[in-house]
């Protein structure tokens, strides 16, 4: 569906600076199909919403082309009017129009001889768990709320792909589970396809096909995401994940450097190499325990809090 072909972009240099060291988007290639939800996580900085704001035609890459369907999809050097008919974007400023209601802000550009149009919009306040505030004027909505409008907002022009910008940046916890099921089932069962730029893995793990990590504009590794969560190539991709311990060949009975997330990690019985407790933190269900093996330190969960200072032997069970 939509492919970006070797994408290279750099934003204007007001000095004399060498623009070819200092691209923030670098042989960019990219491929998401039909239906497919990605996500795009990196550290800040490395080129996520850039990568959305050119995709969508805000941006004009220097080389490199991005296409639809086989078309070529041009930016903002020949369109006055910036964005794709067949994607919408929800960046992380939001566009709705204040002193009018939700339902006036989801429906705008739904036609009023549309018979369904009141239905289509309910639809769309359920999926984002508005119903209740539907007559409400959006000024007088939380940060939390305005994003879900213009999630819905985007939602109503049927797109055959959504391009999101740090989706549930300002929803509540409580909330923002139940809109993620909702949301991404909306999106599975009419087959649009999305591009979520992320820093929480609760989004990627739970929702998307495939991820794609960046790192300095570029594309670090792109693949299935439960292959590159369970298999990471390097500890900057494991680290966007969750905690991760770099263990050096024999200090855990390893014969070469691994990358083991804590719950690859488990206290044994005297068969294990024994760590001191540094630390431990509550995490509801369980401890994280921070501890001394040989000069550095490892990190693993435990169902039950430990006692600073006593030793106890841990092994790997999955890396």
């Amino acid at each position: 569906m939509l492919r970006l072909v070797d994408i290279n972009f750099a934003f204007a240099k007001a000095d004399n600076q060498n623009q070819e060291s200092s691209y923030n988007l670098k042989n960019i290639n990219l491929e998401i199909k039909t239906g497919e939800i990605a996500a795009i996580i990196g550290e800040s900085g490395c080129g996520k919403s850039t990568l959305l704001n050119l995709t969508y035609g805000l941006l004009q890459q220097q080389s490199g082309k991005v296409y639809c369907y086989d078309e070529e999809l041009l930016g903002p050097d020949y369109h006055l009017v910036p964005g794709h008919s067949m994607m919408k974007y929800v960046p992380q400023e939001f566009d709705l129009m204040p002193f009018t209601t939700v339902a006036e802000n989801i429906g705008e550009h739904l036609s009023i001889q549309n018979d369904d149009r009141v239905n289509r919009i309910d639809e769309l306040l359920d999926t984002v768990d508005l119903t209740s505030f539907k007559n409400t004027v959006v000024k007088n909505l939380s940060g939390g709320q305005k994003q879900r409008v213009a999630l819905a907002k985007a939602l109503a022009q049927e797109p055959q792909l959504l391009l999101l910008d740090e989706p549930f940046s300002h929803i509540d916890n409580f909330r923002k589970n139940e809109l993620r099921r909702r949301l991404f089932a909306y999106l599975k069962n009419n087959r649009i396809a999305c591009m979520i730029a992320t820093h929480d893995k609760n989004d990627v793990l739970s929702f998307t096909n495939r991820t794609v990590v960046m790192k300095d504009g570029h594309i670090e590794i792109q693949g299935d995401t439960h292959n590159i969560y369970n298999y990471p190539s390097t500890f900057y991709t494991a680290s966007l994940f969750e905690e991760v311990n770099v263990i050096p060949p024999g200090y855990l009975n390893n014969d070469k450097e691994l990358l083991v997330y804590p719950h690859g990690i488990e206290i044994v019985g005297n068969e294990g190499v024994k760590v001191q407790v540094v630390q431990t933190f509550f995490e509801g269900s369980t401890y994280l325990v921070k501890a001394l093996l040989k000069d550095i330190y490892v990190y693993f969960y435990h169902d039950s809090d430990i006692s600073i200072d006593i030793f106890v032997s841990i092994r790997i069970i999955k890396l």
